[in-house]
This record gives C-alpha cells, sequence and structure tokens, in this order.
C-alpha cells in the first residue's frame, strides 16, 4: 500500500511544471507562381474615342487576367440544367462563376496585339505568403522550457 501511494504522489508531482514555449515561423521550400492572361478587343469598346477605347480594352483585359488567376486558385463552379422531352433535347443551359479574392498579384506586361489588348498577370505565391504571415500570425513550436 505504501508502494502505491508513494508511486501515487510522485507521478503527480512530475506532470506539473511551469513552461515557457518559443515559436518559430515555418515557410514552404518551394513557392508557386502563376499566370493568368487577359484579353479584350479594342474596337468592340463602346466608345466613339479611340484612346477611350483603348483605355477601357486595358482595364477589360486586366480584369480578364484576375478572373483566370481566381479560376486558378480558387476554381470555377459550373452549373448545367438539360431538359429532355420523347427523346430530344430540348433545352440546354450551361453557367459558370469564379469567386475569389486576389492578392499580390502584380502585372507583367500589357500590350496591344492589333486590334486585341492583353495583360498578362503574375501571382508569386510568395507575395501571398508575406501578405499571410502579415494577417495571421501562424506559429510553430521552437522550444519548450519546463522549471
Amino acid at each position: 500500500m505504501s508502494v502505491v501511494s508513494t508511486l501515487v504522489f510522485t507521478n503527480g508531482c512530475s506532470t506539473v511544471y511551469d513552461k515557457q514555449i518559443e515559436w518559430q515561423r515555418v515557410a514552404p521550400e518551394k513557392f508557386p507562381i502563376i499566370l493568368g492572361i487577359g484579353y479584350a478587343p479594342i474596337s468592340m469598346q463602346k466608345s466613339a474615342n479611340k484612346t477611350q477605347r483603348m483605355l477601357m480594352a486595358i482595364n477589360a483585359s486586366k480584369l480578364a487576367a484576375y478572373v483566370e488567376l481566381a479560376e486558378q486558385v480558387h476554381g470555377q463552379q459550373i452549373s448545367s440544367t438539360m431538359t429532355v422531352a420523347d427523346l430530344l433535347l430540348e433545352n440546354n443551359q450551361f453557367s459558370a462563376s469564379v469567386q475569389g479574392l486576389i492578392r499580390g498579384a502584380s502585372v507583367v506586361k500589357s500590350y496591344p496585339v492589333g486590334d486585341i489588348y492583353t495583360t498578362e498577370l503574375e501571382l508569386n505565391f510568395e507575395n501571398v505568403y508575406q501578405l499571410y504571415l502579415a494577417n495571421l500570425n501562424r506559429k510553430v513550436i521552437k522550444s519548450v522550457k519546463y522549471y
């Protein structure tokens, strides 16, 4: 009985410690870089002024490039409905949507090719990781000291 009570008291005391935990950030070994390219026709922009059509095409191509980046990062949602009557296809509808937040992308090139304006964006995930660290304080244990 005395042996059992001695073991209970010594084990009970040995698990109670004061400790200090030091944290360290862990970065990935390799960061991917993805590209998004957007196109917009210059002559089809709704303006009588040639310069304004060019500026509108620049903005439209940049937005199209951002959509492409969002598709790569967040994916694309596809909805479809199909109606069949008497074994004949009567109605077939598809819709696609993209929703996401892109931070840290930069314009690589922006240039006209004939009547099409092209914008190339780059999303370096090292920049995204730095933005993530700035907004979220994720850490791992670096060391633990028991007193």
